[in-house]
C-alpha cells in the first residue's frame, strides 16, 4: 500500500481550459517548494512534456490501451515517487474516449483505477444555474468516480461568480477556484511544435509555464486542492520498476544507445530511457534538429514518435546528421524509427531531401490519420520476434509511398502492412510504449553488443516476366561475309556504393475520410485466445544475408535513388511492375482494421483550425469537441459487465504479446526479396477501429 496525494483534472469536453489549469497548478505548487509530478491520460507527448516542465520532473503518460489496465497504478506510483502532489490531466471529456470505449481507456477509467478524486474544469462564460444540472449529472453518472470539486473558468463578473457559486452550493459541490475572462493567458506555444520547445528548454516555454502558475496561484484555493489530493486512499499493489520488469542477466558491457530528444525532454515516452538503462545501455541524447553527429561510440539509435512532422524542413537542413544516420544504418547497426522518423529515413519528404536509407518518398496530406492499432510482427527484427503482438498508436499526416517494403514492420487485421525491416533497421509510423513490452529494451541492447549485421549477396529472386522493364535488344547488324547472331555486350563490374534500399513500388492514392472497401475473399482472423503465446526473446535477431542495393546518383549532401533509365553499363535494379491480371496490393495508407470492437478515430482538420490545439480560453479550439462516435456500453450495461473493476475488459491487454510465428509470410530479416502479392484480408466492418469518424479534439 502506498499513500500518494493525487487528483485528476478533467472537464465536460475539450476546450474548457484543463491543460492550462493543470500546468498552472503544477507550476504554482512547485513555486511553493512542494515536490509535484505531472501525468497525461492517453498517448499525447506534448501535454505530458509541459506538465513535466511545470513540475520540474519528466511528465509521463498513463494509457490503458497502450500499456494495459493492470499497469496503470504501478506506473503511476513509479512516476510519482516522493511527490507530495500528483496531477493527472485527462483527455477530452471526463467520460470520453478516443476509441469509443471510455470504460477501458477514458479519463474516468484511469481516475477509478487510481482511486483519485476528480476536479472538473468548466468554461462558464455562457452558463448560469444550468451549471448545477451539468455538474450533478457528471457526479451521478458513474459511482466509481469521485467528483471532489469544480473550477470555474472564464467567469464574466463578480455577480456572475456569485450566481454560479450559489447554484453549486445548492447541490453540495465545492468550488475550488474561479478565473475571470482573460485571467488564464493563452501563452503555451502552438500545438504544432509538440514537445520540442520543452525539449530545447526555450525561453518561450519556460515563460508560458511561469505565467500560468502565477494566474492559477491567484485564483485557485491551493490549500483545499492539496487537502482533496491528500484524501485519496493508499494504492495497493506493486510499484513498477524498470530493473524488475527487464529481468534476467544484465550485460556487463554498457553500449551507447542514442535516444532522440533534447536536454529538457525526449521524443518518446520517459520509460524508454529507463528500460534501456536497466537493460545495461548507456543512454545518450541526440537532437535530430541541432546535433550534427551521433554521440561518440553509438551502437544503436532510437527515434520515438514524439517529434512532430512540422519539423521536416529542419530535419532536411541538418544534412551532416542525416548522412551520419544513413551510413550508420547501412553499416548494419540497430535503428528503431517511429512516427516522422520513417519519412526521415526515406529519400524525400514534401520534396525536401532526407537521409536516403529507403527509396521512399512522403507527402503531407490534408487529413490527420490517428488511432490505435493492434499490430503483429510478420518477421523477426531487432525490435520484436515474428508473431509478437502489441498495441501502438499512430498520428500523422505524412503519406509514405510505398507504404511498406517486401518485409513490412507491422501488419494488422484488415489493413495494409506498414513500415520496413531491413538488416537491423525497423521503421514505421506506429509508436509504441515500451512499458507494455519491456523485453524490447533487452533486445536492443543485445543487438547493439552483437555489432553490425553482415551483408552478403542473396540468391537471385524469381519474378514474373517483366517485358516492360527489359531494355530492347539492339538490331542485328548485317556483316559483309556472313550473318552472325548479335551478342549482348558484357556488363562491366561497377564498384558498390551506398544507396537507398529498393522497395516495392505501390501507386500513391489520395487520402479520403471514407470507410476502406472490403477486399475480395475475406479470411477470418485467428482468435487471439487460440494462438500460442509469443514472448520477446533477449537474443539478438539472426542476421540474414543481404546485398547492397544498386548504385544511385548522389545529390549534394544526400544519397538519392537510381533513376529508372540506366545506361547499359550498369546492372538493372531490382524492381517490380505487376503484369496485367497480376494481384495488386491494396491502395496506400487507408486506415487499417483493428482487433478491438469499436469505431476507429480518423481525425480531420477543420477549416481555419490547427489539429489538437492547447485547451486555453480564447484560442481557436476553445469549443467543445464535436464527434459522431458510436458510444460503448451504456452505464448500466457496463456495471453488469464487471464494472466494479472498472478497467476490466475482455480485450487482451497489450502486454500479453501473443501470436504464432507461423503467421509470418515472409522470410525474417530480408528486405531484398521480390515483392509478393498480398493475401486477401478480412473485410473492414462498420464496427471496428478503422471506420471513419470525424472528430475535433483539443
Amino acid at each position: 500500500m502506498s499513500a500518494q496525494p493525487r487528483l485528476v483534472v478533467s472537464a465536460p469536453a475539450s476546450g474548457h481550459g484543463k491543460t492550462a489549469i493543470a500546468v498552472g497548478l503544477l507550476a504554482a505548487t512547485a513555486a511553493r517548494g512542494i515536490p509535484a509530478a505531472g501525468f497525461k491520460v492517453g498517448p499525447d507527448h506534448t501535454d505530458a512534456a509541459y506538465l513535466g516542465l511545470a513540475a520540474g520532473r519528466p511528465g509521463r503518460n498513463l494509457d490503458p490501451r497502450l500499456v494495459g489496465a493492470q499497469r496503470i497504478a504501478p506506473l503511476f506510483l513509479h512516476g510519482a515517487g516522493s511527490a507530495q502532489l500528483s496531477v493527472i490531466e485527462g483527455a477530452m471529456g471526463l467520460f470520453d474516449s478516443l476509441t469509443g470505449q471510455p470504460e477501458i481507456d477514458g479519463t474516468a477509467a484511469v481516475a477509478a483505477a487510481l482511486h483519485a478524486p476528480v476536479v472538473l474544469v468548466v468554461d462558464v462564460a455562457a452558463m448560469g444555474h444550468s451549471l448545477a444540472a451539468l455538474v450533478h449529472g457528471f457526479r451521478m453518472f458513474d459511482e466509481m468516480v469521485h467528483l471532489g470539486g469544480v473550477i470555474l473558468n472564464r467567469v464574466a463578473s463578480p455577480r456572475h461568480e456569485q450566481m454560479l457559486r450559489t447554484a453549486l452550493d445548492d447541490i453540495g459541490m465545492p468550488v475550488l477556484g474561479a478565473l475571470r475572462r482573460g485571467d488564464l493567458p493563452n501563452v503555451l506555444p502552438a500545438r504544432a511544435h509538440g514537445p520540442v520547445p520543452v525539449a530545447h528548454r526555450t525561453v518561450e516555454a519556460s515563460r508560458a509555464v511561469r505565467r500560468l502558475g502565477e494566474a492559477v496561484a491567484g485564483a485557485l484555493d491551493l490549500d483545499r486542492l492539496m487537502a482533496l489530493a491528500a484524501s485519496a486512499p493508499a494504492l495497493p499493489g506493486p510499484i513498477w520498476t524498470p530493473a524488475d520488469v527487464v529481468g534476467g542477466e544484465v550485460f556487463d558491457q554498457r553500449p551507447v544507445v542514442a535516444l532522440a530528444g533534447g536536454p529538457g525532454a525526449p521524443f518518446t515516452y520517459v520509460e524508454t530511457a529507463e528500460l534501456l538503462t536497466a537493460a545495461g545501455a548507456d543512454v545518450a541524447v541526440v537532437d535530430p534538429l541541432r546535433d550534427e553527429s551521433l554521440p561518440a561510440g553509438t551502437r544503436a539509435l532510437i527515434v520515438g514518435a514524439g517529434l512532430p512532422e512540422g519539423y521536416a524542413e529542419e530535419l532536411s537542413a541538418n544534412r551532416r546528421l542525416g548522412n551520419a544516420v544513413a551510413q550508420f544504418a547501412r553499416d548494419g547497426w540497430p535503428v528503431v524509427a517511429e512516427g516522422v522518423a520513417l519519412p526521415w529515413l526515406g529519400r524525400e519528404f514534401d520534396g525536401r531531401p532526407m537521409c536516403g536509407v529507403f527509396d521512399v518518398s512522403a507527402t503531407t496530406a490534408d487529413q490527420t490519420i490517428a488511432g490505435y492499432r493492434e499490430a503483429t510482427a510478420p518477421t523477426t527484427s531487432t525490435l520484436a520476434p515474428a508473431g509478437a503482438r502489441i498495441t501502438g498508436y499512430k498520428q500523422h499526416r505524412a503519406i509514405v509511398t510505398p507504404r511498406a517494403g517486401t518485409v513490412p514492420a507491422w501488419t494488422w487485421s484488415g489493413g495494409n502492412p506498414e513500415g520496413f525491416v531491413w538488416r537491423q533497421v525497423h521503421a514505421s509510423q506506429l509508436g509504441l510504449h515500451w512499458a507494455a513490452a519491456p523485453e524490447i529494451a533487452k533486445r536492443i541492447v543485445s543487438a547493439a553488443l552483437a555489432g553490425p549485421a553482415p551483408m552478403s549477396p542473396p540468391p537471385r529472386p524469381q519474378m514474373p516476366p517483366q517485358p516492360q522493364h527489359q531494355p530492347p535488344m539492339p538490331p542485328a547488324q548485317p556483316q559483309p561475309s556472313q550473318a552472325q547472331p548479335v551478342q549482348p555486350q558484357p556488363q562491366q563490374p561497377q564498384p558498390q556504393q551506398p544507396q537507398p534500399v529498393q522497395i516495392q513500388q505501390v501507386p500513391s492514392q489520395p487520402v479520403h475520410a471514407v470507410t476502406p472497401p472490403a477486399d475480395p475473399a475475406p479470411q477470418q482472423p485467428v482468435p487471439a485466445e487460440s494462438q500460442p503465446t509469443q514472448s520477446f526473446a533477449a537474443q539478438p535477431p539472426t542476421a540474414q544475408p543481404q546485398t547492397p542495393p544498386a548504385p544511385v546518383q548522389q545529390s549534394p549532401g544526400y544519397p538519392q535513388p537510381a533513376p529508372m533509365q540506366q545506361s547499359p553499363a550498369h546492372p538493372q535494379p531490382l524492381s517490380f511492375q505487376p503484369p496485367a491480371g497480376y494481384p495488386q496490393s491494396p491502395p496506400a495508407d487507408q486506415p487499417p482494421a483493428h482487433h478491438f470492437d469499436q469505431p476507429p478515430i480518423h481525425l480531420v482538420d477543420q477549416p481555419g483550425q490547427s489539429f489538437h490545439q492547447h485547451e486555453q480560453p480564447g484560442s481557436p479550439m476553445s469549443q467543445p469537441a464535436r464527434a459522431s462516435v458510436q458510444p460503448g456500453p451504456s452505464h448500466a450495461q457496463a456495471q453488469h459487465q464487471g464494472r466494479p473493476e472498472h478497467l476490466g475488459s475482455p480485450v487482451q491487454p497489450p502486454g500479453h504479446l501473443s501470436g504464432s510465428p507461423a503467421q509470418a509470410s515472409v522470410p525474417p530479416g530480408n528486405d531484398q526479396q521480390p515483392p509478393q502479392p498480398s493475401a486477401p484480408r478480412p473485410a473492414a466492418s462498420s464496427s471496428n477501429l478503422n471506420d471513419t469518424v470525424d472528430i475535433t479534439i483539443s
